[in-house]
């Protein structure tokens, strides 16, 4: 897996294109910051731009936003447990929390039958 930094919006948003065209995945699943109200704030309005412009470069493989409240927490509380030292960097905790996003995400799936979280239409 790899994490790939948001800093650079175009360059993201380049890196997952080759993944993308790499990998041939069925959907790409982005987490959406949300406050713990369930409100969206102004880190959401960028991932919403974020994903657009990304939905559009790799469409048509479809991009999908899942809520990712209490992820870094999760995860967290998982490297801990594990024995991993958070210490050792925000990039390990932004892994683990991706993978606790994508597990959500599989899972809510599993469960209700539904693709998860909120797809993101390609406006041309």
């Amino acid at each position: 897996m790899e994490t790939v930094p948001g800093r650079d919006i175009p360059a993201a948003q380049r890196r997952l294109k080759q993944l993308v065209e790499e990998y041939e995945p069925l959907e790409v699943v982005v987490g959406l910051p949300r406050s713990l109200k369930g409100g969206e704030g102004p880190a959401a309005v960028k991932v919403r731009a974020f994903v657009q412009e990304l939905a559009r470069m790799i469409a048509p493989v479809p991009v999908r936003l899942i809520d990712e409240r209490m992820t870094t927490v999760t995860a967290s509380q998982g490297l801990r447990a594990s024995g991993v030292k958070t210490k050792k960097g925000r990039s390990v905790i932004d892994q683990a929390a991706a993978v606790v996003i994508l597990q959500q995400a599989l899972e809510s799936e599993r469960v209700s039958g539904k693709a998860p979280g909120e797809g993101v239409e390609v406006v041309i």
